[in-house]
């Protein structure tokens, strides 16, 4: 079992989200999670996938950032 950061959600929740006391005390750990936007998004790109871009859109000896006429 992980702990809990408590002052840490202490701010998100308090300070953060604006919730009363009461209100920050009520919610349970997933609700509070799913408030503050955890697990929204997509995972930063791993090695794999820089490395699939890369391969994809190789630099060529002639790129100089400009756009072909």
């Amino acid at each position: 079992m992980s702990a809990f950061d408590w002052p840490a959600l202490m701010r998100a929740g308090l300070l953060g989200l604006r919730l009363t006391p009461d209100e920050f005390w009520h919610l349970t750990p997933a609700e509070l999670w799913l408030m503050l936007g955890a697990g929204l998004g997509q995972a930063p790109m791993g090695r794999s996938g820089l490395e699939a871009l890369m391969s994809a859109y190789p630099d060529g000896a002639s790129d100089t950032g400009e756009p072909d006429e």
